[in-house]
């Protein structure tokens, strides 16, 4: 076999076969996965929940991660803040020609290590190859099917006056990263992305605090752009407090120098968590005892007021409205 994907592994035949044999299914194999045209699975009595994102970051390969890691964690995310316990994920890879096998491999096994930590089984694929140039690299689509919780209930659109904020940890550190490993503004600096898997975090959070009204996963758009469609959705307003939003220090100094809001940076390992006063304290505690959410904390709390807006205590103790945003987010980061 060549070191390079063509497009005779894409076409269905013997050279597929091979692929599939010496990459995916060496990597991901478990009693679920399937040969045939489609896994037919056990799911036990009650609610599903299902999940399906397209991950296209470039560059693949980032400190803290690559896009075979990210796909698996953003789609388990994706179902883990619905209450749900992710069972289940598909995936559908879309291979540029020429792609170095060997990068394919560390994709896959990134993918099947992921996998593993959030305990979910890959049960189904598809490999497509496409010409030179009409795709970059690789493209990898995940969906995610997980079993909701019995008597649980999350959604943005949950939120209520007095709830308090929570955010799982430092933000912005996914997008400072891929920003700087795209080396466009020739900056040096130490910035890994929070890129993980995030179901057994919530789970201990729910248990802890079983009434949580909304659990969103910061990915693209970040924090701010979260609070914002929690604002909408459930008709409120959110209040942050500036000095307690977390930002690691060498992505506050990115920021500076690009002019960049850290709120705005996607996040690929944090939680932004709202929850009644009174079971606060237990859900804090039960992320700092999870792993990847060590670093929670309060940053503010919802309102009846301003409703539909997000607003900023400053440090000097003045209010301002943080931005709604929109057009274009930077830096782009799919």
């Amino acid at each position: 076999m060549k070191d390079v994907v063509t497009l005779a592994q894409g076409a269905g035949g013997k050279q597929t076969s091979e692929l599939i044999e010496r990459i995916f299914k060496r990597h991901l194999d478990n009693p679920d996965l399937t040969a045939d045209d489609a896994a037919v699975l056990a799911v036990p009595a009650g609610r599903i929940a299902v999940s399906t994102d397209g991950f296209i970051v470039s560059p693949a390969f980032f400190p803290g991660g690559n896009v075979g890691k990210l796909s698996v964690c953003g789609t388990v995310n994706d179902v883990a803040c619905m209450s749900a316990t992710p069972l289940y994920l598909t995936c559908s890879f879309v291979i540029e020609e020429g792609y170095p096998l060997a990068d394919l491999e560390r994709i896959v096994e990134a993918m099947a290590a992921t996998a593993a930590e959030a305990g979910v089984r890959v049960v189904a694929g598809d490999t497509k190859v496409a010409g030179r140039g009409q795709v970059d690299g690789v493209f990898v689509t995940t969906t995610g099917i997980g079993l909701v919780r019995e008597g649980a209930s999350t959604s943005g659109a949950l939120a209520r006056p007095g709830d308090v904020v929570i955010v799982t940890g430092d933000v912005g550190r996914h997008g400072c990263a891929i920003l700087l490993a795209r080396d466009e503004f020739g900056i040096e600096a130490d910035v890994t992305s929070d890129c993980a898997p995030l179901a057994a975090a919530i789970g201990a959070t729910l248990d802890a605090a079983p009434h949580v009204h909304t659990i969103r996963d910061a990915t693209r758009g970040g924090v701010g752009t979260v609070l914002y469609e929690i604002a909408h959705q459930s008709g409120v307003g959110v209040e942050l407090d500036a000095e307690a939003v977390p930002v690691a220090p060498e992505v506050a100094g990115v920021c500076g120098m690009l002019g960049l809001e850290p709120l705005y940076l996607a996040c690929e390992g944090r939680l932004v968590v709202v929850v009644p006063e009174e079971e606060a304290d237990a859900a804090l505690a039960a992320l700092r005892a999870s792993s990847h959410t060590e670093g929670a904390a309060v940053i503010g709390h919802i309102t009846d007021e301003e409703r539909g807006r997000v607003l900023m205590r400053t440090q000097i103790g003045t209010q301002t409205i943080l931005p709604e945003p929109g057009n274009e987010l930077l830096p782009r980061i799919c």
